[in-house]
């Protein structure tokens, strides 16, 4: 339950960026850097609210490194986590798409879902993985500096600058996929099939458990959790 929650409250991230970003006349960098900030909100309220999200899980890497829990067990957590995120995220696409919420500003809506969507599956597989990798780094970096905050408005601010950067930057993130790419189809996206979409999530999803449990995880239980011998 808490996996799908977390897919949902993603979703909503990409839900408000979608809008966010629609027709705002500022140009490129502010206008990303305005997605960045309000897609924000997915990781607040899956760090606030409390939920299980499979990009911030690979940090148990560091738990499977000091043997506290085996192979085993990380896999499944993993499995169950990934899929109750995508059972929630493609629930809110399809529950965005049938509030006829993407038809507001004249349709504008709609043609960014669509434009965001296909250019995701087209990026190529070595492309997607290195983005998948380059945003875990991010968002395992924002869930890690929430470990220092001792308070709401704390942790809202360690989140911030790491998530608004992985989504100026144009980074791939498994879990927002697995709302946008949907969203995007149920707009009338051209291309954007089931086999598209698999084709971006499979490359992305490597580069996130790259990213979050090798450049992350394992770098910080080296440097803290290791002991010699």
């Amino acid at each position: 339950m808490l996996a799908v929650l977390a897919g949902a409250f993603i979703a909503f991230g990409g839900m408000f960026y979608t809008v966010a970003v629609t027709e705002t006349g500022l140009g490129f960098g502010p206008t990303r850097l305005i997605g960045g900030m309000v897609f924000s909100l997915g990781l607040v309220l899956v760090v606030v609210a409390g939920a299980e999200l499979f990009t911030g899980n690979n940090l148990i890497v560091m738990a499977w490194a000091s043997r506290r829990i085996g192979m085993g067990r990380l896999l499944r957590n993993w499995g169950l986590v990934y899929l109750g995120n995508l059972v929630g995220a493609v629930a809110t696409a399809t529950l965005v798409h049938g509030s006829g919420v993407l038809d507001a500003g004249e349709g504008m809506v709609a043609a960014t879902a669509r434009g965001i969507a296909s250019a995701k599956v087209a990026l190529p597989f070595g492309e997607a993985f290195l983005r998948g990798m380059l945003c875990n780094t991010f968002v395992c970096l924002a869930v890690w500096l929430c470990v220092a905050a001792h308070s709401v408005s704390g942790k809202i601010l360690a989140i911030l600058f790491p998530i608004t950067a992985f989504v100026a930057l144009g980074f791939e993130h498994s879990v927002a996929n697995m709302y946008l790419i949907p969203a995007g189809a149920f707009a009338g996206a051209g291309g954007v099939t089931m086999t598209a979409a698999v084709g971006n999530l499979v490359p992305v999803t490597l580069g996130n458990i790259v990213g979050g449990s090798a450049l992350v995880a394992l770098v910080y239980w080296i440097a803290y959790l290791r002991k010699d011998g």
